[in-house]
């Protein structure tokens, strides 16, 4: 099976920063994209930011200039800078990943989820 693990969130001020990490792990044949999510309360879980095996980032207009993500593409890891964090950045941050890996009896693809983790921005 695969497991995608999140670390890093917690209780921030505003203007403060944070350095969310997610690691894939399992019999993983390939991933392609990585990337995170996020649900306020009340909203739609919505994309944050991803990265591609191949290709350029992708991020949503509100964390353009503010957050960061990259890939290491050897440990399966992608993590994500948030600074100059505000409070309308509190939700729960999942981290999403489209893979293939190798079950024992074959081969299966699809989007795997992290557990999520809290952010809260408050003074």
């Amino acid at each position: 099976q695969v497991q995608l693990v999140e670390s890093g969130g917690g209780l921030v001020q505003p203007g403060g920063s944070l350095r969310l990490s997610c690691a894939a792990s399992g019999r993983i044949v390939s991933i392609n994209a990585m990337g995170w999510y996020r649900q306020a309360p009340g909203k739609q879980r919505e994309l944050v930011a991803a990265v591609p095996s191949r290709g350029s980032t992708n991020y949503a207009d509100s964390v353009k200039g503010q957050f960061t993500i990259s890939r290491n593409n050897a440990k399966n890891t992608v993590p994500l800078q948030m600074n100059s964090l505000k409070p309308e950045n509190t939700a729960v941050y999942y981290c999403k990943a489209d893979l293939t890996y190798f079950s024992g009896s074959g081969y299966n693809s699809g989007d795997y989820w992290g557990q999520g983790t809290q952010v809260t921005v408050s003074s």
